[in-house]
């Protein structure tokens, strides 16, 4: 599930004019006091000396990696807007009462983008980004997104006219994108103000992901700087953008909203295959490797064991399709076809179900077998 996630959010990155990119695992304190993480964040890092005592911390975050990623080599405004994706590990010390399960952890993987650009292109960037969002969610099952503007914290870098610029910037991107959003005082990010995605789940609870925010202080706090069409250094605005969020935590929200019920298109086996008696194991060795060649996640169930408790079992398991074989459906190249709502189908080949099921996972359920 791991695996799809990230697979799913690399074609979506790529699609847009992602660069995938890798920070370094361990940087300076020297850089995370240039960033203001240290000041804001160090005791929740995880430090450690060399033998010349020179002080490295395990990243808690992306965003000054990607900075120095953007420094190297000379950029000009043509170039921009510049946008790094990266599936970072990171690191950060949660206090052991806080934790739980998949849902709040020391280590987890972010799918973290920055994306530097000019002042000119904010509003045209993050709608761009708001919209991209928004399309993600719903293609996991989340149609109810609530959305928050979070402007300066109390503690926080930067002085109040570089804040008043970012507020006011952020709060027009919002407004172009056409979507509504409350006001979450004080709750920014200590570099930037942010949109935060509120994800409600099917019995009503909220769950905080996806972020987009402004950020005009850690660019120029980090020496990153462009060339414009005046041959003249200006420092980039950078926006940082998550939409999972955690992976992890992600995974964990969308067993709880699909009551792991997940749809088929993310389900780790999308389909089994299995006989009435052993007569048919042949048959169903053969539909399991036909399946598996057309790229559905398959497995087949030869097991001694009476036909309805292979349907419970694969159904408690939440298997979205149930594929059964009797002498019949053998005779005439067929398997008879249950959802795991234990909806029946009916029989249909091989062919046509894999047709049937390509159109489900290409449209993300919004289609099923069942419609």
């Amino acid at each position: 599930m791991f695996q799809r996630l990230i697979s799913y959010m690399r074609q979506r990155q790529n699609a847009v004019g992602f660069q995938e990119v890798n920070a370094p695992e361990l940087m300076d304190r020297s850089l995370w006091e240039a960033s203001g993480h240290w000041a804001q964040f160090g005791e929740n890092m995880f430090t450690t000396r060399t033998p010349d005592e020179r002080v490295y911390a395990i990243k808690p975050m992306n965003c000054p990696g990607h900075v120095q990623i953007f420094k190297q080599g000379i950029r000009s405004y043509q170039q921009l807007p510049v946008r790094f994706a990266e599936f970072g590990k990171v690191h950060r010390y949660e206090p052991s009462g806080a934790l739980h399960g998949l849902m709040r952890v020391r280590a987890f993987t972010q799918d973290d983008a920055h994306i530097f650009i000019t002042e000119d292109q904010i509003t045209e960037e993050s709608v761009a980004v708001t919209r991209l969002i928004l399309d993600i969610y719903r293609d996991f099952g989340f149609e109810d997104v609530r959305i928050k503007f979070s402007d300066r914290p109390p503690k926080r870098v930067g002085a109040d006219e570089v804040w008043d610029k970012a507020e006011a910037a952020l709060q027009a991107a919002a407004q172009a994108a056409g979507i509504e959003f409350t006001l979450n005082p004080g709750e920014g990010a200590f570099y930037g103000p942010k949109l935060e995605f509120v994800l409600r789940d099917a019995i009503g609870r909220d769950w905080q992901c996806g972020t987009l925010q402004v950020d005009l202080n850690m660019p120029a706090r980090l020496g990153a700087h462009y060339i414009d069409e005046h041959s003249q250094k200006r420092t980039p605005v950078m926006l940082h953008r998550a939409i999972f969020g955690s992976l992890e935590r992600f995974f964990g929200i969308l067993l709880e909203h699909h009551a792991g019920k997940l749809p088929a298109w993310l389900a780790p086996v999308q389909a089994v295959v299995m006989g009435i008696t052993d007569r048919q194991n042949d048959y169903v060795r053969n539909m399991a490797e036909f399946l598996k060649n057309q790229g559905v996640l398959v497995q087949s169930d030869l097991r001694n064991e009476k036909v309805g408790f292979k349907i419970r079992e694969h159904t408690l398991q939440r298997v979205p399709y149930l594929l059964v074989a009797g002498d019949k459906e053998v005779a005439a190249n067929l398997v008879s076809v249950r959802s795991r709502n234990g909806k029946d189908l009916g029989a249909m080949t091989p062919q046509t179900f894999v047709d049937r099921l390509r159109i489900e996972l290409e449209s993300h359920g919004r289609r099923t077998l069942e419609d």
